[in-house]
């Protein structure tokens, strides 16, 4: 092989390994927002940068004694969104845990904490 062509296919590897990374949807934004400290919040709400799958998706809620209930994305809404009601939350610190599938067909899987201040 000439060294041009072997240029050739390693940018075109490059490109297509960026093109599907690129691809997995990673979270834009949320409500509650990782690290404040909020009133008790009614639902969750997460937008990430593309469509998941919301069948196949999950939300949880873990305590500070990590008991962690699996909370139910709501069917209806944007795309790119997952949103779920919670219980009542008394104050403390709370992690809201999410697994997603994108559309690429990659499982991603993230958490953040946040406060239920008094």
């Amino acid at each position: 092989m000439t060294s041009s062509w072997i240029a050739l296919v390693a940018g075109a590897l490059l490109a297509a390994l960026a093109a599907a990374a690129s691809a997995h949807s990673l979270l834009l934004e949320s409500s509650p927002a990782a690290g404040a400290v909020v009133a008790p919040p009614s639902e969750v709400r997460l937008r990430f940068n593309g469509r998941v799958e919301k069948r196949l998706s999950w939300l949880a809620l873990v305590d500070e004694r990590g008991d962690r209930r699996v909370l139910v994305p709501d069917p209806d809404g944007p795309p790119d969104r997952l949103g779920a009601p919670i219980p009542t939350l008394v104050p403390g610190p709370y992690r809201l845990e999410w697994h997603v599938l994108s559309t690429d067909g990659h499982v991603v899987s993230g958490g953040f904490g946040f406060r239920v201040g008094q």
